[in-house]
Order: structure tokens, then sequence, then C-alpha cells
């Protein structure tokens, strides 16, 4: 069990922050809560729930101090879980001095790349606050924020290359309706579920044009190929990539009704505008700003990677969908 000196903090205010709330308040006496607007925080005091996502949980208010001052929730905690969207990130710590974070374990629950640095967050935490890798760690899925406030069944793996704190993260997120187990692959695990993102984007895409389940199971097999091949570059170490920290997590980000990324790319596949999609949302697809950095990123890796080629040529080039994936599927086997 964990440490009575522990402290966590959970930073975001959105689904994935509510559930992430949710699930720590089973095994822990009390935990800080960081929400970006004051009004949200004073709603969640009174009324016990988050006003804008997940609103169904009830939270143990007893249990949590939430706040929208980020500099008084990080010095009273040791665990930090940034459960931000990773196009925020940069500017959420933008006023953080690096000895803010000396001695704190940083715990990344985002699922995208900071766009300012083309970097995944363990490597943005590493650089810019010195914060050492042991230091950091993953929380990734198979796992939706809107099954957990179901309390169905569903699975977690908490990376690390601190093998005693991943199995004591484990034990921090175990609880009734939660599984866990660990990995010390933090890089390739946080990179594949920023790809997964990607995919499912493209698998929208695919499902807006009108292609069928055989086409999308043609095209997921190949999305993992893909993800064993970056990660494999951008990670060289021994992994499985048919575990559910990957594979498993590529296929509910895909398939699930409850994906954004997915519900993204099929409005963009039925014809929407970026912006138009993004504003009928009203919620953050991680896959649209990882598209574009994983395509950077991989100027330099130079990594066959045909399906994310043909997400960036549509979303960011303006590219005639319908063509792009038509010629996509040449390439797939």
């Amino acid at each position: 069990m964990m440490e009575n000196s522990t402290k966590i903090a959970v930073i975001g205010g959105g689904s994935w922050a509510t559930a992430i709330v949710k699930i720590l308040c089973n095994n822990v006496d009390s935990l800080s809560w960081w929400v970006r607007k004051e009004e949200v925080a004073v709603h969640i005091r009174t009324f016990h729930h988050n006003p804008n996502y997940l609103q169904s949980v009830e939270l143990d208010v007893a249990k949590i101090n939430v706040s929208s001052d980020l500099h008084d929730i990080i010095k009273e905690a040791n665990i930090l879980v940034i459960a931000t969207p990773s196009a925020f990130i940069d500017s959420v710590f933008s006023g953080i001095e690096k000895k803010a974070l000396e001695g704190k374990f940083i715990l990344s629950a985002v699922k995208g790349i900071v766009p300012e640095t083309f970097e995944i967050p363990a490597h943005y935490f590493h650089r810019k606050f010195n914060v050492p890798s042991k230091q950091i760690g993953i929380v990734c899925g198979p796992c939706h924020a809107e099954e957990v406030a179901l309390e169905r069944l569903s699975y977690l793996t908490l990376a690390s290359e601190n093998e005693d704190m991943a199995v004591e993260l484990a034990t921090l997120f175990s609880c009734r309706y939660i599984k866990t187990s660990t990995s010390d692959d933090l890089y390739g695990t946080e990179f594949s579920a920023v790809l997964k993102n990607v995919y499912a984007l493209a698998g929208g895409i695919c499902a807006g044009l009108g292609y069928g389940d055989n086409f999308q199971a043609v095209l997921i097999s190949n999305a993992i190929q893909e993800i064993e091949r970056f990660i494999d570059v951008a990670n060289p170490i021994h992994r499985d990539v048919k575990s559910s920290a990957y594979l498993g997590d590529l296929l509910v980000t895909a398939y699930s009704n409850f994906s954004r990324n997915r519900t993204f790319g099929v409005m963009i596949g039925k014809g929407y505008s970026v912006k138009s999609a993004q504003l009928e949302m009203n919620m953050i697809a991680e896959g649209y700003y990882a598209v574009k950095c994983v395509h950077e990123i991989n100027k330099k890796l130079l990594v066959d990677l045909p399906i994310v080629d043909a997400v960036y040529e549509i979303l960011y080039n303006g590219h005639n969908s319908k063509l792009v994936i038509e010629h996509l599927t040449h390439k797939l086997s």
C-alpha cells in the first residue's frame, strides 16, 4: 500500500482528470485537484460533481482539495498526475519554476504531444524541469473515462523506469472496477498512446467515407504495425505490442463510440472542415495535434507511416479525404 506521506495532486479539469479523481478516491484519504477556473472549483465543492465533464459522477469532496491555484496544488503534493490536454501543457506550466518540481514524481495521463516542442510529456518534463527519468511515469489504457464513470471493468498500465514506483502506483489505481499492470517501457507506451489517437482518427475518416468493417480491420492491423515500427526506432527496447497497453489501447480508441478521435474523424470523412468539427465537438481530439507532431518527429526518424501521412495530408494540407484514403488502400495489406 502507499505510504501515509504520499500526497497526490491531479492537474486538469476534463473528463479523464475527473475519472482519475474518482478512481483515486477509492484508495486515498485525501488528494488535491487543480482546475483552471475558480467557478468550476466552487461548483465541485458545492454540488459534488464536475459541471462540464462526467456530470453524473458523484465526487467524494470530503477527500478532495479542489483549487484553481496551481502553485499551491503543486507545493502540497509529491506525486503530480498530469491530465490536461497536450495542447495546453506548456501554457499551464509556463509560470512554474524548475525548483517547484524538484523531488516530485510526474505521472502523465496525457495522450498527446506538446505541440510547441514536438515532445511527448515525459520528454517535456525531463527537459524543461530537469525531472529525472526515474521520477516520471505514464498511465495508459485501454480505458475510456466514460466507462470509468459507469464503473465498467477497465484495465490500466502504469509504466515507469522506476519499477518500485510503477508497482506502488498500480496499487493506488487498482479498485473494484480497475485492474492494473506495470511496464518499464515509459517512452514506448507514451508514443503508442499518442499514435493510437491518430489511427482512431483515420478509422473515423474511413467510416465517414463509407468504408466498412472489413476495411477497418485491415486499417487497424496495419496501424499496430506502424506503431511497432515507430516505437522500435524511437525507443529501441524489447516489448510486445500485442499487450493491452499497445494493441488494446489502439483497439478501444479506434472502435469505441466514446472515442472523440474517431468521432472527429467521422466528421472529417463526412465533409466537415477541421474548424467546424472542432466547434461542434467542443472537446479536444488529441489526434489532430498529434499527427502534425508525429509528422515532424518522423522527418528525423524516417519510419514508414503511410496511415499517419494520409491523415496529415487531409488535416494539414487540405487534400481531399476520399482521394487520399483511396490512395492509401493500395499501400495496405
